[in-house]
C-alpha cells in the first residue's frame, strides 16, 4: 500500500508546511515586534497614544484612618454576621468555653482570666486587658499578637469588619 515514495511525498509535505509556519511567524515577529532584540526604549512602541495626561507626581496617599475613629463609628449588628467564623470554636455564653473560651464580657476582662480554659503560655503571659485596641491587635494577627499561641485563626484583615466584631463583642455584656 505504501511504498517509498509515498512516504516520501508525505514526509516532504509535513516537512514543508512546517517550513512555511516557522517562515511565517518569523516574519510576522519582524512586522509587528514592539520591543527587545536590541531596540532602543523610543522604538518600544509602534505608535504613542496620547492621553492628554501629563506626569503630575506621585500617586495620592492613602489616608490611615485610626482604629479608635473606626471603632467610633462600628456597627454592631455588621458583627454579630462576623461572629459566625467565631462561633465555631468561641461561646457567646458566659461561663461556656467551646475549643476556645467563652467570648461573653471579653471587651475590657483581664487576658487568660477564664476559669476551667487553658490558655497558652503565650496569651498566659501576656497580661493587661482586652481592650478593643488589644482585641483589634490580636483579632489581626493572633500570631504575630502572641507568637506561640494555640488559636488557629489566621486574622481578620479588614480594620472595619475587627471594629464591628469588637463592637458587637462588646454588646454581649448588655
Amino acid at each position: 500500500m505504501f511504498d517509498t515514495m509515498t512516504l516520501t511525498k508525505i514526509g516532504g509535505a509535513f516537512f514543508g508546511a512546517l517550513l512555511v509556519l516557522l517562515l511565517a511567524g518569523w516574519a510576522s515577529e519582524s512586522l509587528y515586534h514592539v520591543g527587545g532584540h536590541g531596540y532602543d526604549e523610543e522604538h518600544l512602541a509602534g505608535y504613542v497614544i496620547d492621553t492628554g495626561e501629563e506626569d503630575e507626581g506621585p500617586a495620592e496617599e492613602v489616608v490611615e484612618v485610626s482604629f479608635e475613629e473606626v471603632y467610633a463609628a462600628a456597627d454592631a449588628g455588621a458583627g454579630e454576621r462576623l461572629w459566625r467564623q467565631c462561633a465555631a470554636c468561641h461561646s457567646a455564653e458566659a461561663g461556656s468555653n467551646g475549643v476556645g473560651p467563652y467570648l461573653h464580657g471579653v471587651v475590657g476582662r483581664a487576658k487568660a482570666a477564664v476559669d476551667g480554659f487553658n490558655y497558652s503560655d503565650a496569651l498566659a503571659g501576656l497580661g493587661a486587658d482586652w481592650t478593643p485596641e488589644n482585641l483589634n491587635g490580636f483579632l489581626e494577627s493572633p500570631r504575630d499578637y502572641a507568637p506561640g499561641t494555640s488559636m488557629a485563626y489566621n486574622g481578620m484583615r479588614d480594620i472595619e469588619d475587627r471594629a464591628n466584631l469588637i463592637a458587637y463583642l462588646d454588646s454581649l455584656d448588655d
